[in-house]
């Protein structure tokens, strides 16, 4: 049977950063790298385990996150960029990368290598180690500027998680109190992204708020739910999830803008990971597409996708 979306109308705000009450939810919380890849591996290899339909995918990227892992552990201390009130101080369009980020990518590489890996995986590898440091380099500015040519995809997955390695090591060290939310909300304070997903607590000092989670560098930050973090409405907005499923992961959509970005519940799982859960549902994403909405941002992982 095909799946079916079912849809919940969203209402109220709650978790608003602004309010001046008890249990009020740090506005952004920094990652830490040294346990995020292995977690997210984890995730990743407990959801292809499940007979998941992307079970193989699952598996390629869980080792991709162990990849991320060992790379983290292999780079050197990171100093802390200046802070200017308003920017982003990693912004992914702007940040000078430091040269050991090709340290992660050759980590990575080395890591994710070997025989069982199907033929094109193996050739991108291949191709990526030929390249001279220029050329990686403009390969990751591409990535980052969302230019990635189709014949450049496969090298792009590796350079995507070498990329995201260095953004989230580089983001750990910043003085967490001197960063604050930009006055776009909906994107990521330390690096400017759009977020992967949002994460709607169930436990913390402040349970029931929303955290949008970037993709790039990690970080979370806190978002006023039932606003679409994309145009700001608060009008026409909907949850979108498949039929049969326990509700943990759904799609919030705006008819304003015509945008959507998914939602996890750590009520309905607390296991939830927004990089692992995101990539686990792209039936939903599917679900939404054909229904007229476009992904506010897309997976890193899933180059050229939506």
């Amino acid at each position: 049977m095909a799946a079916r979306s079912t849809t919940r109308i969203v209402g109220g705000r709650i978790g608003d950063p602004t309010r001046e009450t008890v249990g009020q939810p740090i506005p952004v919380i920094l990652p830490e790298p040294g346990i995020l890849f292995a977690r997210r591996a984890e995730r990743l290899e407990s959801l292809a385990a499940a007979d998941h339909p992307m079970a193989d995918w699952l598996r390629f990227t869980a080792r991709l996150s162990r990849a991320q892992h060992e790379a983290i552990a292999t780079l050197p201390m990171a100093e802390p960029v200046a802070i200017t009130e308003g920017e982003p101080p990693l912004g992914y369009d702007s940040h000078h990368r430091e040269a050991y980020w090709r340290m992660a990518l050759a980590v990575v590489l080395r890591a994710v290598d070997g025989t069982a890996l199907p033929h094109q995986v193996r050739e991108a590898i291949s191709g990526l180690r030929a390249r001279d440091t220029a050329t990686v380099d403009a390969l990751a500015d591409a990535y980052l500027r969302g230019d990635t040519q189709k014949a450049e995809r496969g090298e792009a997955v590796f350079i995507a998680a070498a990329v995201a390695a260095y953004f989230t090591h580089r983001a750990a060290v910043l003085p967490a109190a001197n960063v604050h939310l930009l006055a776009q909300r909906g994107c990521c304070p330390v690096c400017g992204s759009a977020p992967v997903a949002g994460v709607v607590t169930a436990a913390g000092q402040a349970p029931g708020v929303r955290y949008l989670h970037c993709g790039l560098c990690a970080t979370a930050w806190n978002h006023v739910r039932a606003v679409c973090i994309a145009c700001g409405s608060s009008r026409g907005l909907a949850l979108h999830g498949i039929e049969g499923d326990e509700g943990a992961v759904q799609a919030e959509t705006c008819d304003e803008c015509r945008s959507y970005v998914k939602m996890l519940y750590q009520a309905k799982d607390m296991a939830v990971e927004p990089m692992a859960d995101d990539l686990a549902s792209l039936a939903l994403d599917m679900l939404v597409g054909e229904a007229g909405y476009q992904r506010n941002a897309a997976n890193p992982l899933v180059i050229g996708g939506q």
